[in-house]
């Protein structure tokens, strides 16, 4: 089901956590979210839904989501999401982790300062608003609800680099603490730059 943010224009959306369970129920919809917020082409939430699948069952999984309330639909019917975002504790046998300590390692942080980072931390995985509902600092609300309460140590995450760090998600990420980990880095298999980002916890 895709998802429809323009169901009650004058509705305030909702943020409410998600099981695992609703989340996978509702993957195909908060996929929908992603693809319409990073601007990719239809068909690469085929790619993903797997892999997200796959990160509900992983240590410390948490997820949030920004419903919008529709009075006129059918009360057996979920309102529907217009952001997603969720994230684990990061471990030694992720790929993103195992990515990150290489870019660390090439940028020049010694392995104990490394070790100390990577050794306690949540990774915000994804977070997603859909583009007809941000401009309001739902995405900031939403990173608050999903950071609150942690038992981390701190949080990092990556984000593609773009010029003068001009887009909401960097300015989201700037407005609430975070600092540069790695700049200009780029994962395996993506020829995009990435920057990895982070800061202590709580937020």
């Amino acid at each position: 089901m895709d998802s429809n943010p323009d169901a009650n224009p004058d509705s305030v959306p909702v943020i409410a956590d998600l099981s695992a369970a609703e989340m996978r129920a509702r993957l195909s919809e908060a996929l929908s979210i992603y693809v319409a917020a990073m601007g990719y082409p239809r068909g690469t939430e085929h790619h993903r839904a797997p892999m997200w699948a796959e990160h509900t069952r992983r240590p410390g999984w948490r997820a949030v989501g920004a419903v919008l309330p529709d009075p006129a639909a059918a009360p057996d019917r979920p309102s529907p999401l217009v952001a997603i975002a969720y994230g684990y504790r990061g471990a030694p046998d992720q790929w993103w982790q195992q990515q990150v300590r290489r870019g660390m390692q090439a940028a020049g942080w010694r392995r104990q300062q490394i070790d100390h980072i990577l050794g306690n931390y949540f990774e915000l995985t994804e977070l997603h608003v859909h583009p007809s509902a941000q401009g309001h600092r739902l995405g900031e609300q939403m990173l608050r609800r999903l950071l609150a309460d942690r038992p981390e140590r701190g949080v990092l995450l990556s984000t593609p680099e773009v010029a003068d760090e001009s887009n909401r998600a960097w300015r989201l990420y700037r407005r609430t603490g975070f600092q540069d980990v790695v700049r200009s880095f780029t994962f395996a298999g993506d020829q995009r730059p990435f920057a990895v980002l982070g800061r202590g916890l709580p937020l």
